[in-house]
């Protein structure tokens, strides 16, 4: 029971969080659920439906539990950009922060896409600008790999089909600041934020969630010096820890990256 598991391996952590306990509770009711099938959840005052449930609960763990977006603003109605939002978890997070927040949520992958504005819609959340095209380096449209939940990419092993895409660097241009970007678009970051380095100036807060595709360069150093040069203080992290690394290359027998990184930063 996956429950079980987690608790004994975070006790404390959990116990005296709140989120926490109720992450506990939604491991016991869809933690063990079958993968990739479409289910309706609950958490908080929140309800859902979702493409599969187990990966659902570990959004809830980084984003509730782990508060990977957590952040400070002075601003009443902050400027959030959300590329990558999925099924909405996220802007439900931040809506919850900064209930006056200005949003845009980007989704590349439709079926993706289709859950996010539903899930929106029955939560009540009805002032979010949701862009269902990929967030890439030039609106000519990307070649998208299928997914089943929360891994479709331009590295996708499925079918590739093409879709919409804007070119990010032009739709920071246009704000005189945003106070969060997020951006989790499953490898694409590799080209994307070299494309906006001259527009990250008012970016206050930048969350970027780094893959490393088997058999792609991996290209970290490329990624992080955008961000040096934009001038950010910056902090790194994995949940990707693994034992005897030079004999373990792969985290969790991954057949599709072998790293993954949450590189949040921020200014001074």
């Amino acid at each position: 029971m996956l429950a079980f598991r987690y608790l004994l391996k975070h006790p404390f952590h959990i116990l005296r969080n709140p989120a926490g306990r109720e992450l506990l509770g939604l491991f016991w009711r869809y933690g063990d659920r079958p993968r990739y099938q479409p289910t309706k959840v609950k958490f908080g005052r929140y309800q859902l439906e979702v493409p599969d449930a187990f990966s659902w609960t570990w959004q809830y763990e980084e984003i509730y539990v782990e508060a990977f977006y957590k952040f400070n603003t002075s601003a009443s109605a902050p400027v959030i950009y959300d590329c990558g939002a999925n099924v909405g978890m996220s802007v439900i997070y931040f809506k919850e922060l900064y209930p006056q927040a200005r949003i845009k949520a980007y989704e590349a992958e439709p079926v993706i896409a289709n859950y996010l504005t539903q899930n929106l819609k029955i939560n009540g959340i009805n002032d979010v600008e949701i862009v269902q095209k990929a967030v890439w380096k030039d609106t000519a449209g990307v070649w998208f790999g299928e997914g089943q939940a929360d891994d479709a990419s331009i590295y996708g092993q499925g079918s590739k089909k093409l879709v919409p895409s804007v070119r990010l660097r032009d739709e920071l241009a246009v704000e005189t600041r945003v106070d969060f970007l997020k951006i989790d678009i499953e490898g694409a970051e590799i080209d994307v934020l070299p494309d906006c380095a001259d527009v990250l100036d008012r970016v206050q807060h930048l969350f970027v969630e780094f893959h490393a595709y088997i058999g792609q360069p991996q290209a970290l150093a490329k990624v992080i010096e955008v961000i040096e040069k934009a001038g950010f203080r910056y902090y790194i992290d994995t949940n990707q820890h693994r034992k005897a690394p030079f004999v373990n290359h792969r985290y969790r027998n991954n057949d599709v990256m072998d790293l993954q990184l949450n590189i949040s930063a921020w200014r001074v």
